[in-house]
């Protein structure tokens, strides 16, 4: 692996494996990044991590690499609100990319509509306060009002605050779609206090979808997370038409422990076992929130 320039860093793997799991032709990575170049692209002011550049050109070997088709590409913290290098990665992926940004919630019609244009279809709103330091659910609320048809809203936070926020969750009049889950401590089990909470909120409304990734964030027993796999498969099979999966490459902030992206890809059949399951999960879903337009 390249050694990252001064005050950089790199969190991803530089050689990662190939799959055991062979992914359905046609299938998503629906959470992923891209990291500048920074030349190009700058990174935020306020970004709270540096990392080395990540390129529309190595996230797209990665997804062959790992036998994928397309990406949904989410905005990285690292960029702010400037959507420009999510967006330039869209505009070279011949059309097997399609993205969420991060806004200003005081943005105009006519930005939301050429971020329409230029391949978005949602927003999202992160309460990670290591991540950000102002995340106005006033403000936020009022753009979800605002935001084009068919779009979604993406919503990032950790397991303890998930009460706290449902009166703003159930406000927004757009589904939602909940990063890592929430962050559960799947050590808890399937039957833990953070799933049920998770599951009870789930059940509050019939368009709220989740990812079942990132087990390298999540389950501290580390590769081949299998508390992870023991957690998150009967949520998986309860809610198999509202779950998404995604690498989350290039892996923000997981420079002491890095993933390899290969062993990620198989915790697929461990968490949707049957290839119906699979279908819905890396296929049938991504599809309709990202391009109900082809089905």
């Amino acid at each position: 692996m390249t050694a990252p320039e001064p005050g950089r860093i790199i969190s991803w793997h530089g050689n990662p494996s190939k799959p055991r799991y062979t992914p359905p032709a046609g299938a998503i990575d629906a959470h992923c990044h891209v990291f500048g170049p920074m030349a190009q692209f700058p990174f935020s002011a306020k970004a709270k991590y540096l990392p080395q550049d990540a390129g529309p050109d190595m996230l797209f070997a990665l997804r062959d690499h790992l036998g994928f088709a397309r990406n949904v590409i989410v905005q990285a913290s690292c960029h702010g609100t400037d959507n420009a290098a999510t967006l330039d990665a869209i505009t070279k992926s011949n059309g097997k990319a399609r993205g969420v940004a991060v806004v200003d919630p005081a943005i105009s019609e006519a930005d939301l509509a050429a971020l329409h244009e230029g391949g978005m279809r949602g927003i999202r709103f992160n309460f990670l306060k290591r991540l950000v330091d102002d995340a106005p659910k006033d403000k936020f609320l009022e753009v979800a009002r605002r935001l084009p048809k068919g779009w979604h809203v993406v919503i990032y936070f950790e397991a303890d605050i998930l009460e706290e926020l449902r009166p703003f969750m159930d406000a927004i009049p757009v589904p939602l779609v909940i990063d890592h889950m929430g962050r559960p401590d799947v050590t808890q089990g399937p039957d833990g206090a953070d799933m049920k909470a998770f599951r009870a909120f789930l059940d509050s409304r019939d368009d709220i979808w989740f990812k079942a990734t990132c087990p390298d964030r999540l389950d501290p027993t580390g590769d081949p997370w299998n508390a992870f796999a023991e957690a998150v498969a009967p949520l998986v099979a309860d809610y198999q038409d509202r779950v998404l999966w995604g690498t989350d490459w290039p892996h923000p902030n997981m420079q002491d422990v890095i993933p390899d992206d290969g062993h990620l890809v198989d915790m697929i059949p461990r968490i949707a076992p049957t290839v119906e399951l699979q279908r819905k999960l890396l296929i049938d879903n991504p599809m309709r929130l990202y391009w109900p337009e082809e089905l």
